[in-house]
């Protein structure tokens, strides 16, 4: 599994695989139950590579974030997204120590948690996440 071939698709839970490219978008393969299905272009999709978090230098490419947390975590699942804003803050505030708390909300600590979790469960080697990660797209 490749960390450049994970995507979110806004309105559906968890993480999806791209498996092949059809004529009107993508097959993929949830994270979460292993269904396939197509992705076709009027789905808004995001390919976590290209996510990023603001910090107060420079934004964080997420497969940085996502290091950071295995680290912690010795490769296992981190605490659930659903845990209180005041866990879920102070928790990130330990992966990533200079991120912008006003544009970085708890929405987005949840989601990327949850992100990592699912990576988890699905098995994903987070030591082979490339350092060459572009930040097109900023959470």
């Amino acid at each position: 599994m490749e960390f450049s071939k994970i995507i979110a698709v806004s309105g559906k839970p968890g993480l999806f695989e791209i498996l092949s490219q059809t004529k009107t978008g993508v097959i993929v393969r949830s994270l979460l139950d292993d269904k396939r299905m197509p992705i076709t272009a009027t789905h808004n999709v995001s390919l976590l590579e290209n996510i990023a978090i603001f910090t107060y230098e420079e934004d964080v490419p997420l497969g940085d974030v996502f290091k950071n947390i295995a680290a912690k975590e010795d490769n296992k699942e981190a605490i659930s997204h659903k845990e209180s804003a005041n866990k879920l803050t102070a928790y990130f505030a330990e992966v990533l120590p200079d991120y912008d708390d006003e544009r970085v909300y708890t929405s987005n600590i949840k989601k990327v948690l949850q992100w990592y979790n699912i990576l988890v469960k699905a098995g994903f080697d987070f030591s082979k996440l490339n350092k060459e990660v572009t930040t097109d797209e900023e959470e």
